[in-house]
Parts: C-alpha cells; structure tokens; sequence
C-alpha cells in the first residue's frame, strides 16, 4: 500500500482543486467539478455549528447545532426552509469541541421511531463525558428518552469527543476521540477514549464484540488507537466500516475499520506536534498496528463524511465525500480496491469549513457550513 505527501515529488496520485469565485452567494451559480456541474441551494442560514445532520423518510431532516445548551436538535421542512426546534432535548456542556453533535435516525425508523444523538455533560468537578441517548418524536418534542452509552471516564478536557454514528445489521458503531490531553488513552483498553464503540441498537454489548472476555477492557470497544474520528461511514458495496479522523499537524487518516485492531495513534503516525516536532519516537509505522488507507499532509481536517451511491450524481457513484474544516472544502476520493486513486477539492474557494456531508434519500447531496448555513447540490441543469 502506498501513502501519499503532498509535498512529495513522488506523489502520483492526481489532485483536482475546483475553483470558483469566493463569495456566499451562490443562487444562480453554476460550479464545476471534474465529473459533474452542480449548483448550490441555500436551505437555511443564520445557525450554530450544524454538527449532526439526518433524515427521515417524510423527507424532513433532524439536525444539531453544537454551541446551543438547550434546544439543540431541530427539525427542517426542506421546500420551506421552516425550522422546528424540539423540546424535552437534553441541556448540553458546551465548549470547544463539546456540545449536542451527531445525530442518527434508526433504520426501522417506520416500525420503531427512535432516533439517536450524541451530546456532552459536564459534572461539577469540571470533568466532561459523552452520552448517546436515544428517544421518539411526539409531534414537535422528545418522548421516551432512553440513554443507552455513558463514555468513560468523566475527563477534565472540552477536546475531542469524536463522534459520529453508524448503524449496521441492528448495531450501533460511535467514535469516539482520545480527549487530546489524554493521547496516551487511545492505546489502553481500560476506557473508551480513541475508540470506536459497537452496541446493540438498544445499548446492550454484542456477545461477538472482540474484548467482550478480554482481561481489563471495556466490552463496548470495537478498534482502538484512534485520535479523533469525525467520519463515518459504510461502503456501499464491501459493507466494510470506514472512518475519517483528524491527525496533529499532518497525517489525517482514512482508516477501514476492523474488529480489535489496533490504528496506532500516538504510537505511529504522519503528522507532528503543533508547532512542530517529533510524536513520540516519531515513526509511522509498527508491527500489530495498522496502515491507514490514505493521509493528508497537510491536513486538511476532516469533518463528516459519507459514501456517495445516489442516481443524481452517478459519475460520483461509490465516492467518498467528506468536509474539510482546515482547507476550506467539499473532498471527494475516488476508490478501487480498498486504495485511493485520486483526490478533488470542490469548492476549494468559497472560504467554507464544510461539517457535515449527508445524501438525502433522493440522492441530492447536503452539506452544512461553519458559518450556521446548510446547503444542498444539485445537478446543473
């Protein structure tokens, strides 16, 4: 497997940087990618971090604003624009990266109507943790609020919580970041910091979970030596789990997934302190810890990300499509047999942290902006 710098004179790999005039108001506009020519609508403005961005299949969409302590999850009418923000939603701890983050509409939404959310509490120590709780919707409130995950421990940091949500064959995988201070926890299995967590859709710990009779580990633990995964998502056609996490200065990661794997983090990686310098001993590489399937040097880091497998864009079908926070774009990665063979940046000029990439049921693509916008592509016509 081959790993790519983009500094490096040997990078064979072919970047596109789609380019257009930098400006917020994209009504009319036409912008151009390497397979397709898309324009961009304004579904809602004036919002905090959009974070957590899903469907259901009334079409309407449930997103969470990290940054608000209460009233955090809202639901949009797409044609109208018209927000609903819910009650009954939990208060939320609310610094740096703490908040109300991602949310997760069950796939048998239809028979079971639960819905599922991240968010951080903070105790009165100042120490901070992650929950996932999941509750029904009567009309515009929260019903039936279950919490199903409590991270452990309590930590002092507002840093590195993760997380996204998956669901699969009834399971629930999260990921969950190292709390940036506590970069050592990644390689201990004795809590869940820079893990990714696999549960029963209904919190219970899978009997197959690969440290469920491992001697001082947490049986929730699926992979572990993650920094701080923000995408997740499944390939369309191998099933596999794949994720998107941010490196230091240097080395963001796209790692595919596997049970009681070890990814490394801090022990081996492609980036470096902040400011600079060496990581530990400063290697990339270790025997029993895995390879990521692609890095960014620079980072570019990374925020939510998704498989493509939608009709409207289908020169885009099976990519991966993931925001970019540092770089200011919408990445798109091209791949055949587990590699990456080549990279674009859209909207590379537009000055936008793009969050979250989300696919509605109808194959238009979403994404929601740190400037408080959600926006969606569509097909030039």
């Amino acid at each position: 497997m081959r790993f790519l710098n983009y500094g490096s004179l040997f990078c064979s790999l072919i970047v596109v940087v789609s380019c257009s005039t930098p400006t917020e108001k994209t009504t009319g506009q036409i912008f151009q990618s390497e397979e397709h020519n898309f324009t961009i609508d304004t579904i809602a403005t004036g919002l905090k971090t959009v974070f957590g961005l899903d469907w259901l299949p009334d079409g309407r969409a449930l997103f969470t604003e990290r940054g608000r302590t209460d009233s955090s999850i809202s639901l949009i009418d797409i044609p109208s624009g018209k927000i609903t923000r819910l009650c009954n939603t939990p208060l939320t701890y609310t610094s740096s990266d703490a908040g109300m983050l991602d949310i997760k509409v069950h796939p048998d939404y239809t028979a079971n109507g639960w819905i599922y959310f991240a968010y951080c509490i903070m105790k009165e120590d100042s120490t901070s943790t992650l929950l996932v709780d999941r509750a029904k919707l009567d009309g515009n409130c929260l019903a039936d609020r279950q919490n199903i995950f409590k991270v452990k421990p309590f930590y002092k940091s507002p840093s590195h919580f993760g997380c996204r949500m998956q669901f699969r064959n009834g399971f629930l995988f999260l990921s969950m970041g190292e709390r940036y201070v506590a970069r050592d926890s990644a390689q201990t299995l004795t809590n869940h910091f820079g893990k990714i967590i696999r549960l029963r859709d209904d919190g219970r710990i899978p009997a197959d979970n690969p440290f469920v009779n491992a001697q001082n580990a947490l049986p929730e633990i699926w992979s572990y030596g993650h920094r701080n995964p923000q995408g997740m998502s499944f390939h369309p056609v191998t099933g596999d789990l794949w994720i998107h996490e941010h490196g230091p200065q240097g080395g963001d990661e796209i790692n595919i997934v596997r049970p009681g794997l070890n990814y490394g983090w801090p022990v081996i990686t492609y980036g470096e302190e902040y400011g600079g310098g060496k990581i530990g001993k400063g290697i990339t590489q270790k025997e029993g810890m895995e390879q990521p399937v692609y890095h960014y040097t620079p980072s570019i880091a990374p925020g939510g990300m998704t498989f493509y497998n939608g009709k409207a864009f289908s020169g885009w079908k099976n990519n991966i499509f993931s925001g970019a926070l540092a770089l200011k774009h919408l990445n798109r990665l091209v791949i055949e047999n587990d590699k990456v063979i080549k990279e674009e940046r859209i909207l590379a000029n537009l000055n936008w942290r793009v969050r979250v990439v989300s696919q509605r049921p109808d194959g238009l693509i979403y994404i929601t902006v740190d400037k408080g916008m959600i926006l969606r592509l569509k097909p030039a016509e």
